[in-house]
């Protein structure tokens, strides 16, 4: 049963905390209908139910949003993930869900001490020539304390919290069997596709807890930036420019415009990391961007043409790159940090993502339409109903100049016709979508005049002129041959295997039928109760024939045994009754 394994004695405990923050805020319907009630009072849980819906007066969106910070770092993750579907949800709970803050009361010291010297082999005194042990800040999952290196590096040493892999496990088990249920047992939930949604989650989370991934993402992105000069940004200001070396008349090299913190692989592992300390202007201070005389518009373009570098010619980027993510440097450099999100795009990705950018300002409707019906599968989509929306939504903007285009509002009307439409974005895209609206965001903070779509136009026409290339077509070809051939040289393999399975009488044809399944179920239930059925109407003619034989063991002057049988007949009965009405209590439902 879904049950089941959930019920283990190691997951109680959370399970008790998880229902009990569901009936606080109101949600004690899902509780009941999920079956945790039943679960924790059978396991002598008590669920206090007079305090359901104390704080039911806010808004559903809210109210979630509140349920996720109360229930812990897992869900407060989940729902940052689910900030980044815009296609499944409407706005109004985007915006809730991206005002969770992944922040938390820091952990003892003596704790993370103890982690340190497993994880680096020695005490922290010993390895750096100061560490402090008051964090730069806490998060749900790690904590950020300042460090020296016996070199004098400053860095950053970011920290697992302890004991929170088996926290995140029991809460992941959890989300996986509701997301399970959910989708099979009820049809409205199986449009936002669930499963999915927590195999996601699932996937980015674990590799969030990995901090040597994250610092793999981080070289990464900096290997593709190695030697990135922006030439298509304004000419450089003085201050941009590195002073004369007086070495051989030459000049010394300029300073990185784009700055990935450095990685310190000797003290890094999964569950502690040691980078480069930034010292910079955080994201959200711009009045201190003010202040040390930094250039504004040149930030914004080179913040975005860093972002469009990253999505359309690499194919790898920060998938979160919000003002907390990003530190302004003297000489309008920008560094970004915190790579735990990244994003990876394929070509067919990158090519659909153009080709629909391109036809919302060019105005050409059918491309944009030709690309969601990629997106959208195997599912069911009117498609001269989606023509004609898109043709309606694209001619709003026509004849207005791009300065006065704003790309994250097309995508966000955009994707709102994809829900209206029942188009589920793949989760590469969503992430996407939701780092393109970041993005113009803190263009806009940066830069009130600041024009997303005059910067990344350019680029998109650059991408696409370089897809079609001599060598890009001939590479593509080449690649397309290869694959050609190798499917031409196993096909005799592949004929020989499926006439072999099926002269041995194993051949085999796999149809998974969603619905069917839960036919198989509801006939299984049936057949369930039509075997207690005869077997307690077995009972109680074997119980009366009984009855009539005199001899053997005796109750109240009646034969004992066939006491017993009317008992169990009794049982038998009450059980069925039962069943049949709480299966049509469900059907009803």
């Amino acid at each position: 049963m879904f049950w089941q394994a959930l019920v283990a004695a190691r997951d109680f405990g959370r399970l008790h905390e998880i229902a009990s923050v569901l009936i606080r805020y109101g949600f004690g319907d899902v509780v009941r209908r999920m079956g945790m009630a039943n679960v924790l009072e059978r396991a002598g849980r008590v669920l206090l139910w007079k305090h359901a819906e104390e704080l039911a007066h806010l808004e559903p969106p809210a109210r979630v949003r509140r349920a996720l910070e109360d229930l812990g770092p897992t869900f407060v993750k989940l729902g940052q993930v689910l900030a980044t579907r815009v296609d499944l949800f409407a706005p109004e709970w985007i915006a809730e869900f991206s005002k969770l803050q992944d922040s938390a009361p820091a952990a003892p010291y003596a704790k993370i001490k103890q982690q340190l010297t497993e994880d680096m082999g020695g005490l922290p005194e010993e390895i750096f020539a100061h560490f402090n042990a008051e964090p730069l800040a806490a998060a749900s999952i790690a904590q950020v304390h300042r460090a020296r290196l016996m070199d004098g590096s400053e860095v950053v040493v970011k920290v697992r919290r302890p004991g929170i892999r088996s926290v995140i496990e029991a809460d992941l088990r959890w989300l996986m069997r509701l997301a399970e249920l959910a989708e099979s047992e009820n049809p409205e939930l199986r449009n936002f596709r669930p499963q999915e949604v927590v195999r996601q989650f699932e996937q980015s989370l674990r590799r969030e807890l990995d901090f040597s991934s994250e610092c793999r993402n981080a070289e990464h992105i900096a290997q593709n930036f190695s030697g990135y000069t922006d030439q298509d940004t304004a000419t450089q200001s003085a201050a941009d420019k590195a002073p004369e070396s007086t070495m051989a008349g030459l000049p010394s090299p300029l300073p990185a415009i784009i700055v990935i913190p450095r990685v310190f692989w000797q003290w890094t592992g999964e569950r502690v990391c040691v980078q480069e300390f930034i010292a910079g202007i955080p994201g959200r201070n711009l009045a201190d961007v003010d202040r040390a005389g930094l250039d504004r518009k040149m930030l914004a373009r080179r913040g975005a043409h860093a972002v469009l570098k990253m999505i359309l010619e690499d194919g790898f980027f920060h998938a979160d790159p919000h003002p907390g993510n990003v530190f302004y440097l003297p000489g309008n450099r920008i560094a970004f940090i915190d790579f735990g999100m990244v994003g990876r795009l394929t070509d067919e990705r990158r090519d659909q993502m153009i080709r629909v950018l391109l036809g919302l300002v060019r105005h050409e409707p059918a491309r944009v339409a030709d690309v969601m019906l990629d997106w959208s599968g195997d599912s069911a989509v009117d498609e001269a109903a989606l023509l004609l929306e898109i043709q309606t939504f694209v001619d709003q903007y026509h004849g207005l100049p791009l300065k006065q285009l704003s790309i994250g509002a097309m995508l966000t009307d955009l994707v709102a016709i994809l829900r209206e439409h029942r188009i589920v974005l793949p989760a590469d895209l969503a992430l996407l979508i939701k780092a393109f609206i970041t993005l113009e965001g803190m263009g806009r903070e940066l830069d009130p005049d600041f024009d997303m779509a005059g910067e990344a136009i350019p680029m998109l026409e650059q991408s696409l002129r370089s897809r079609y290339t001599p060598y890009a077509l001939i590479k593509r070809g080449w690649r397309t041959a290869g694959d050609m051939l190798a499917l031409i040289a196993d096909m005799p393999h592949d004929l020989s295997r499926l006439l072999r399975a099926a002269r041995r009488g194993r051949l085999e044809i796999h149809i998974d039928v969603t619905n069917l399944k839960h036919v198989g179920n509801q006939l299984d239930g049936a057949a369930n109760r039509l075997v207690i059925g005869i077997v307690v109407a077995a009972l109680i003619i074997g119980s009366s024939i009984v009855m009539t034989v005199s001899g053997g063991p005796a109750l109240l002057g009646l034969p004992l045994f066939g006491l017993l049988g009317y008992l169990g007949a009794a049982i038998g009965a009450v059980w069925l009754l039962l069943s049949i009405w709480k299966s049509s209590k469900a059907d009803r439902e």
